[in-house]
């Protein structure tokens, strides 16, 4: 008796390969890198908690609260998709590359847009 062969192993093969190639991969895909699993939505942090917008807000911020060179600062942070939008003053050019530089090593975080202007500290 002859063994049966199946087509689910070719199916499957098929339906992977013709599935969507997501957008961010596609770039990749252009710059000579291969393609790449999407990122989930939701993915898990170092501590077991889901990443979403409002968990990197309140990590961003709470890393600027720490750090000295952005005492006098005054940012808006705001987080969609996991890109990150940094509105509002700092005080010189090094505190606004230093909260972009926080904000895009913050985990989850894909996309820093830094709209911080410099305004120098008013004396009173």
């Amino acid at each position: 008796m002859k063994p049966v062969r199946t087509l689910a192993p070719l199916v499957a093969l098929l339906a992977i390969a013709a599935a969507p190639i997501p957008a961010h991969a596609q770039e990749k895909i252009k710059d000579g890198a291969t393609a790449v699993a999407p990122r989930p939505e939701n993915d898990l942090g170092n501590t077991g908690e889901r990443i979403t917008d409002e968990w990197i807000t309140t990590h961003v911020h709470q890393r600027f609260v720490s750090e000295s060179l952005l005492k006098d600062s005054d940012i808006s942070v705001d987080t969609d998709h996991h890109v990150v939008t940094l509105k509002g003053t700092v005080t010189n050019e090094a505190a606004r590359r230093k909260a972009s530089g926080i904000a895009r090593r913050t985990q989850g975080v894909r996309r820093v847009v830094n709209r911080l202007t410099v305004r120098p500290k008013r004396s009173h």
